[in-house]
């Protein structure tokens, strides 16, 4: 697909935020999950407080994908102390690429992926790391594509219900 911009998302965008938050989480998970598991998600996940919080971390960026002045996706990095686990400062984790359903399969995901390792090689990390639900193997394929491996597991919680996700890795040093 071509035309797709990349721009930064600010403290201004939250709306927006939120609601392409919302509705990619739900349309890529709710047919796996119960409604009360993934309405609680939804509502504290993308809180304002929430996206408020993680949008002022410096440690943090999210990019928006859009298309003809639509937002399609986005992408959530984070650096140093704002990782969700490793917390090492020679790594960069993707915590979320998000895409709309209508525009899987367009290299929208692709094109974010990029972007996170244009920044990660920017920003001189050794390697990218991210988690990735057990039960996506679309996602898991993505990566693995990508040059990812596995490296460990970890539970992510939605709701009450603990799901296992995949932490995959990419050394960027021996490129």
């Amino acid at each position: 697909m071509e035309n797709i911009k990349i721009n930064k998302v600010t403290e201004k965008d939250i709306n927006q935020l939120q609601k392409i938050g919302r509705q990619t989480f739900y349309e890529t998970f709710y047919d796996s999950n119960s409604d009360e598991n993934m309405n609680q998600y939804l509502k504290d996940g993308f809180s304002d407080e929430k996206l408020k919080l993680e949008l002022s971390d410096k440690n943090a960026e999210f990019y928006f994908a859009s298309f003809e002045n639509n937002i399609i996706g986005y992408l959530k990095l984070n650096f140093g102390a704002s990782q969700t686990e490793l917390k090492d400062d020679k790594a960069l984790e993707i915590e979320r690429i998000y895409v709309l359903q209508e525009f899987h399969g367009k290299k929208v995901g692709q094109i974010l992926y990029d972007k996170s390792i244009e920044i990660a090689i920017q920003k001189n990390v050794e390697y990218v790391w991210l988690g990735v639900w057990e039960e996506n193997p679309r996602a898991i394929n993505f990566y693995k594509k990508n040059g990812f491996v596995e490296f460990n597991k970890h539970i992510f919680k939605l709701g009450n219900d603990e799901q296992t996700d995949i932490m995959m890795k990419l050394n960027l040093k021996s490129k």
